[in-house]
């Protein structure tokens, strides 16, 4: 046997060990590999809490994951926030509008107390006296979160979803208008925004309602300021009754004007 035929002979064993050697570890891992799994199979059946940490922590992550892509930073979830109080567990003053607002427009007093202390919250935080919040939504939408008017203003406040909807960004998006409480914080920031633009609150609700360049609103600040007012007693006390004045919602202009740019905020241009 010439040198070239062994050394040719020696490579083909060598190869040879090299590729049988390769196999028996890929094999051997692919079996360790299968009886890792069947182990945690086994282990997850037998403990089921450890199954449910497992589960739980990987939906700790992908709620972490969720929030960081979206970009969504409040906390307005629907299933952790609760979207009805009873009023008992209110402060007294607020306690006392939930209950008059219940009765006045015939709304379960649980969700009303909800709402009731979202506006005094949100209020506090704007500055923004709570029963004027309390008051617009009663005009506008008689407390009833799916409404939507002709021009398409939409949920408690009748915001005008179609000009504000970069306001519903941090809520989810657009159909956030018919959260309750979206609704109403979004509301809040137009209507804060009217007042100041106005410089009063009868200017900043004639804003609101979109009759800027309108010499007269309907009625629509004065009725506002009405039930603002009847607020005001019942927060303090005071004994009102609830049939007097019935709010019925306010009927929006069947063609919204066109805003000019410097009131491309109003709610219902």
């Amino acid at each position: 046997m010439t040198a070239t035929e062994k050394f040719t002979q020696a490579l083909r064993v060598f190869v040879t060990d090299v590729a049988q050697g390769f196999f028996e570890i890929t094999h051997n891992g692919f079996a360790l590999l299968g009886l890792a799994v069947m182990f945690a199979a086994l282990t997850l059946t037998a403990k089921p809490e450890i199954r449910q940490a497992g589960e739980l922590q990987l939906m700790s992550w992908l709620q972490t994951r969720q929030t960081i892509e979206s970009g969504i930073t409040e906390d307005m979830t629907g299933v952790d926030r609760a979207t009805a109080t009873n009023p008992r567990d209110l402060p007294k003053q607020q306690a006392a509008v939930a209950y008059w607002l219940s009765k006045k427009y015939g709304i379960a007093p649980e969700p009303l107390g909800a709402l009731v202390a979202e506006a005094f919250d949100t209020g506090g935080r704007t500055k923004l006296d709570p029963t004027l919040i309390l008051a617009v939504m009663a005009i506008e939408s008689g407390f009833n979160p799916f409404a939507q008017s002709a021009v398409g203003a939409q949920g408690l406040m009748q915001v005008m979803t179609k000009v504000h909807g970069d306001k519903y960004e941090g809520f989810g998006g657009k159909l956030a208008a018919f959260d309750p409480v979206s609704n109403l914080r979004v509301g809040v920031k137009v209507l804060q925004d009217c007042i100041n633009r106005a410089g009063s609150i009868e200017g900043g609700l004639k804003l609101y309602v979109g009759a800027a360049n309108l010499d007269d609103d309907g009625g629509y600040s004065a009725r506002v300021l009405a039930e603002h007012n009847r607020l005001q007693l019942v927060a303090n006390g005071r004994s009102v009754p609830t049939n007097a004045t019935q709010v019925v919602p306010v009927a929006h202009p069947v063609k919204p004007q066109e805003p000019p740019e410097s009131m491309a905020s109003l709610a219902h241009s």
